[in-house]
């Protein structure tokens, strides 16, 4: 069953288009990433799933209902039925943590009774029923973003969007996160996560779709792809990332010399080229896709770090 179909949408805006002809079906219980480069598309893609602005052509359905179409009235429901988890939490600080998920019940006019049942299951699910009556001011940023994930969650959502849900957070505490994130999958909810991490999508293995300059151009199982726009976050396994990341990035800092003179190509061209080259240098005539892509990860890490 397609939880989200886009037919040939066209959104416009002052003469550019944002998307061009777009057509993709998200079943139920899908997890998504869409990726692509700053200004492809990807947030006029999330924006016309929650009707915050019209199509200029085309159709999109959600949960068997016609978006273009739908009337005002209808769109309070139709958003209720989508989650968002943000990159910068926005939670609100006057509130407490039990506050915070509770408000997003109320502002759907559900019952007292509803909210103390579903608050403190969402709280569960994530871990952090002990911050209960904690402010966020008192929390660590993981902390935040778990809260912010019980208030996308509470109201039970068909689909779950998350937009860059790791980008504020550690490597380590990235992947917690991210391992919540398909725990819910696994009860049934959709995800769409737009996000940037190439090596979280690499390592999960999910259904990538890649958008650049308003279109569709790769949709498949798998990873991001070789030319991964920005930081790495998921450590290779559950202990401490601290070790292998310095390892990382002693080995690629000695790949990386003399990058500030070589300004005619653009910085991920150059740490490709480099990393390839020191895997030739290391006694290998053909270069091992798989071992460049971890390589170029590794330094897409030391540029983040740098930025």
């Amino acid at each position: 069953m397609e939880m989200i179909e886009f037919k040939h949408v066209t959104k416009t805006y002052d003469g550019n288009d944002a998307l061009i002809d777009v057509s993709v079906k998200i079943n139920k219980g899908d997890f998504v990433f869409l990726v692509g480069p700053s200004g492809a598309g990807k947030s006029t893609f999330i924006k016309l799933i929650l009707k915050e602005i019209d199509a200029d052509e085309g159709s999109i359905i959600v949960k068997g209902e016609e978006v273009t179409k739908m009337s005002n009235r209808k769109i309070p429901r139709h958003r209720r039925n989508i989650g968002i988890v943000f990159q910068d939490f926005r939670l609100l600080p006057q509130k407490t943590v039990y506050e915070n998920v509770a408000f997003a019940m109320e502002i759907t006019h559900q019952s007292k009774r509803a909210i103390k049942r579903n608050v403190p299951q969402a709280l569960a699910l994530m871990g952090i029923s002990e911050y209960a009556s904690k402010y966020p001011s008192e929390l660590s940023a993981g902390e935040q973003q778990r809260v912010a994930i019980a208030r996308a969650i509470v109201n039970k959502p068909t689909v779950l969007i998350a937009d860059e849900p790791t980008g504020n957070l550690d490597p380590v505490t990235a992947w917690e996160i991210m391992k919540l994130l398909e725990e819910i999958n696994a009860r049934g909810t959709t995800i769409l996560m737009v996000t940037h991490a190439k090596d979280i999508v690499d390592r999960m293995r999910k259904r990538v779709i890649v958008i650049e300059q308003g279109r569709i151009v790769r949709d498949e199982f798998g990873k991001y792809g070789l030319g991964g726009f920005r930081k790495a976050s998921a450590p290779e396994n559950d202990e401490d990332f601290s070790d292998e990341a310095e390892e990382s990035i002693s080995a690629t800092e000695q790949a990386m010399g003399g990058y500030s003179d070589m300004t005619s190509r653009s910085t991920t061209q150059i740490v490709k080229e480099e990393v390839e080259s020191q895997i030739r240098d290391e006694g290998s005539e053909a270069v091992d896709e798989s071992a460049v892509e971890d390589a170029f990860a590794k330094a897409e890490r030391l540029l983040a770090r740098h930025e």
